[in-house]
């Protein structure tokens, strides 16, 4: 019994030394990003050695990873069964994510930072942002088509599109705000934002430019180019 209770405390420990550094770790990759962090400054914050920090995380790699994955967790902590909701609930979510983003400017930082060291060549958080980024836009397509359902409306051709369009524009907004954060209302900016994309989806559109095709003929090389 003494052995079992000793072993169980063991295990709380080690469970609290890894938060700490999983922490610590998302501090410092967000104040220098991964390449510029080292380990050593890792285990400084958390009264560690670089071997401690490897004992519960085996690399750096693996450490980016476990911190990218612990944010992920946070994120959705709150929610039903840990899963992103569908329909309108999962544009609520991201509306509600932007108010608390504006709250936890470090982690926001972080992952302004590593999303964008991720498309450099070699960088081990490449894999990680694609999947993540792939199942946002599936989950955002899936709440889309199911709120078209609900109000009878046919799914747009485009709504992979708009669903790109909508973490480009949380994403996009998180930089702005980072930078100038007393001119940048991030949630109320998200909520605008996300509101108008879901509304072109679900109602009559309205091309206030007008098709690109028609007043900037000189891209349609350069689109044929690209496909």
């Amino acid at each position: 019994m003494a052995e079992a209770r000793r072993r169980t405390g063991m295990r709380a420990e080690t469970r609290e030394k890894r938060v700490r550094i999983l922490d610590a770790a998302l501090r410092t990759f967000g104040a220098k990003g991964y390449t510029n962090a080292s380990l050593a400054d890792i285990a400084e914050q958390v009264d560690m050695t670089h071997a401690g920090v490897l004992h519960h995380f085996g690399s750096k790699h693996a450490l980016l990873l476990e911190v990218l994955q612990h944010r992920d967790t946070d994120d959705v902590v709150d929610l039903p069964d840990q899963h992103m909701p569908d329909g309108i609930e999962l544009f609520r979510h991201l509306v509600r994510t932007a108010f608390v983003n504006a709250r936890r400017a470090g982690i926001v930082q972080a992952y302004a930072v590593l999303s964008a060291e991720s498309v450099t060549e070699g960088n081990p958080g490449r894999p990680y942002f694609t999947g993540r980024f792939r199942t946002l836009r599936d989950e955002t397509v899936r709440a889309f088509t199911t709120m078209c359902a609900e109000q009878g409306t046919a799914v747009p051709e485009d709504v992979e599109l708009a669903a790109a369009a909508i973490l480009a524009v949380m994403d996009g907004l998180q930089v702005q705000w980072l930078l100038d954060p007393d001119r940048i209302d991030l949630g109320r900016a998200s909520a605008r934002a996300i509101e108008a994309i879901v509304a072109s989806v679900l109602g009559p559109r309205t091309d206030v430019l007008g098709p690109w095709e028609s007043w900037a003929p000189d891209l349609l090389e350069l689109v044929a180019e690209l496909r």
